[in-house]
């Protein structure tokens, strides 16, 4: 597809799903807040994901000794991205509104600006510092509810913080995928197709959930509710977080960035904030403040102004997929 030309509707579904499905990821924790641990939920998901995802890869095959050859790597990214980002996100939802943790998530570029400046060598531009200035604001913005005269004094929710690690999590995954190690580029790449890398992050990723719900039991002094959902409703809303945001997602992402490359696809990413806010008032009645949309403009303005810190005659090389929100 040319750059100049639009999207087809079937790839405009493709990446109009993820952010929709990455939205109702934390709508829907939010409403199984209470009904069990959020860590243990997070291991639960994964744990469904890589049960469903099973059979596709012994269809697929899998060549074990491939994955013992790069255990390293795969444990790395399976820990943050399946592990660390998801588990945070839904403590972060237990004090944050869906909406805010949402758009605090959306400054993930400025974090991924950080790491490849501090871990990559990634030199720094004007126009990446001015965009990284807008999203702060922007995520300033949110954490202060709207009033910026309270920094001097400001006590952060919790789950704010919770999701600026988070963040940072996420951006540290994300650089991995782009710069992965030798073994993982050309010809050394194992001839994986996306369910199974997926399934291969999920299954290291899984390891540390599952070790990291059992601390949350230990630690936790108050009584908890059950590793598993009780009831109906709590099922299903696992079932949704385990297929639409894990799977489906994770799919139709990687097809709409294989046709329009991660430059537009980015454009698309950040709309999670705005199903994010639809969802919130149709299912949960938590409306937008004056400050939600203003924080939104902050951050996109950010991002746009940092893309464009030199113009491309064609797209970089595409990292390795990412599993979603």
């Amino acid at each position: 597809m040319s750059a100049s030309s639009p999207p087809s509707l079937r790839t405009l579904v493709f990446l109009l799903l993820p952010p929709m499905m990455w939205a109702g990821n934390a709508v829907v924790g939010r409403m199984m807040v209470g009904t069990m641990p959020p860590v243990a939920m997070n291991a639960l998901r994964w744990l469904l994901v890589g049960v469903m995802l099973w059979p596709l890869v012994r269809r697929n095959g899998l060549d074990w000794g491939d994955v013992r050859a790069r255990w390293g790597y795969l444990a790395c990214i399976g820990v943050l991205g399946v592990g660390t980002y998801n588990a945070l996100q839904y403590l972060a939802l237990l004090t944050s509104s869906p909406l805010s943790v949402t758009l605090i998530g959306s400054s993930v570029p400025v974090w991924m600006m950080l790491v490849g400046r501090i871990g990559f060598g990634q030199a720094l531009r004007p126009r990446q510092l001015a965009g990284a200035a807008l999203s702060v604001c922007g995520v300033m913005l949110v954490m202060t509810r709207g009033d910026l005269s309270v920094l001097g004094q400001l006590r952060l929710v919790p789950g704010d913080l919770l999701m600026l690690v988070a963040s940072l999590a996420w951006a540290l995954y994300s650089w991995l995928l782009a710069h992965p190690p030798a073994h993982m580029v050309g010809h050394q790449r194992p001839a994986w197709d996306w369910a199974t890398f997926l399934w291969v992050q999920v299954l290291f990723g899984s390891v540390w959930a599952v070790g990291s719900a059992g601390l949350e039991a230990v630690l936790t002094a108050s009584p908890q509710p059950g590793w598993l959902p009780s009831g109906v409703w709590p099922w299903i809303g696992m079932l949704f977080i385990a297929i639409g945001p894990s799977i489906v997602a994770y799919r139709c992402w990687g097809l709409g960035v294989q046709t329009v490359g991660p430059t537009m696809a980015a454009f698309f990413s950040n709309l999670t904030p705005i199903f994010a806010a639809l969802w919130a008032a149709l299912l949960l009645g938590e409306h937008p403040r004056w400050y939600h949309p203003v924080a939104l403009l902050l951050i996109v303005a950010g991002i746009a102004v940092s893309s464009g810190v030199q113009k491309r005659r064609r797209e970089p090389p595409r990292p390795l997929e990412p599993n979603g929100g």
